[in-house]
């Protein structure tokens, strides 16, 4: 089985759905099949020399939407060589241009990523009217003609449909996955402490992710200057690449006399993102809309309960595992989080991470969701 994935960027700053390319991708021969991926990334890219799989960058800056005149050419004369191929999001060029290029040729499914929940429809409502545009000249017919739409977890299927009027489809819940690091933990904790050494020898809660407001690092900012008297040997984490908001909340923290419990490693890959996960208390994610958070599934593999909104669109699945704890999308839930977590014995954190690991193995195993999707393209020969 050979299998090409499409997707707008695998820059790790792109966020999850790059991630779990990398990750699909590299699982691929452990478990029976070949993969390459073609993106619309300028093939200067430093970060490009560090990916082991072929990798097809195929962009020439064509601004946010992402045209490269090269995208059909190089898909209509090498897509015979796969049996399948795999979509990763919409509303940019790699959707509706590898459409264009394959359709009617070779069996396609795609992931929207959680691009069709109706929070940005209620956030952004002009950039929604741009879209209807989009989804009216293009979008529509990608989704009509694939052969599954897959969704990560049944919320996000249910919520699509409150976004546009959804073409007849043939949809199934194909879960995210997260690999499990490989190496020794402590190396990996020494990794993340060289990154960020004003964390060492302290609690922390761990926050990985765009410093962005969709994610909810307002509230969580506010909700740690709220709880920070109360709880003088804990700081926090903020790891991950700026999207604006730093200065604002630096300023915030800075006011409130807390600088040096906050820290801001920026974005930490490889071994120093692992030992991030290992270092901390729990991973905590207050997000406004979360289609499913790879980052949560990698902490609970890492043992660490996750502290998340009810905005995460995975939330029940962890709320019925008692793999973490879940509160509104506001400042006095997210502030409740933290103060739930703070109340628990030892023994109950404890018993949280074990049921952690728990969920991890039985819902998000990479290994195990990367065979499903596999099999949708072996039903389809």
């Amino acid at each position: 089985m050979h299998i090409l994935h499409v997707i707008r960027s695998l820059h790790p700053e792109y966020g999850g759905p790059a991630q779990l390319v990398r990750c699909i991708v590299a699982a691929g021969p452990r478990l029976g099949w070949e993969g390459e991926v073609a993106c619309l990334d300028r093939e200067s890219e430093p970060f490009l020399r560090e990916i082991e799989f072929p990798v097809h960058a195929l962009g020439q800056g064509g601004g946010t939407y992402g045209y490269s005149s090269l995208w059909v050419p190089w898909l209509r004369a090498n897509v015979d060589r796969f049996d399948g191929v795999v979509i990763h999001g919409i509303w940019q060029y790699q959707s509706y241009g590898t459409w264009r290029a394959i359709h009617g040729r070779k069996p396609y499914v795609l992931f929207p990523h959680g691009m069709l929940d109706p929070w940005f429809k209620r956030r952004y409502p002009l950039k929604h009217v741009k879209k209807w545009i989009y989804w009216n000249l293009a979008e529509q017919r990608v989704l009509r003609d694939a052969n599954s739409i897959l969704f990560t977890c049944d919320t996000e299927q249910r919520l699509a449909p409150q976004s546009f009027p959804m073409p007849p489809w043939n949809a199934a819940v194909v879960p995210y996955g997260a690999e499990m690091p490989t190496g020794d933990s402590q190396q990996q904790i020494e990794a993340f402490y060289a990154a960020c050494p004003a964390a060492r020898g302290r609690r922390f809660f761990l926050y990985l992710g765009r410093i962005h407001p969709k994610k909810g690092c307002d509230l969580l900012i506010d909700a740690f200057i709220a709880i920070a008297s109360n709880a003088p040997d804990v700081d926090l984490v903020m790891a991950g690449p700026d999207a604006g908001m730093r200065t604002g909340l630096e300023a915030r923290i800075a006011a409130a006399h807390l600088s040096n419990r906050v820290h801001w490693p920026g974005l930490i890959i490889g071994d120093a993102k692992w030992g991030a996960f290992h270092a901390s208390e729990a991973f905590i994610l207050p997000s406004h809309q979360e289609n499913f958070g790879i980052a949560v599934a990698e902490a609970l593999g890492c043992s660490r309960p996750v502290l998340i909104s009810d905005q995460v669109n995975i939330w029940p699945e962890i709320h019925s595992d008692g793999a973490g704890l879940v509160a509104p999308d506001t400042l006095e839930g997210t502030t409740d989080l933290l103060r739930q977590w703070l109340a628990l014995s030892v023994d109950q954190r404890q018993q949280m991470q074990l049921r952690a690991r728990a969920c991890f193995e039985a819902r998000y195993n990479l290994d195990q969701n990367v065979a499903e999707l596999v099999r949708f393209f072996q039903r389809m020969q």
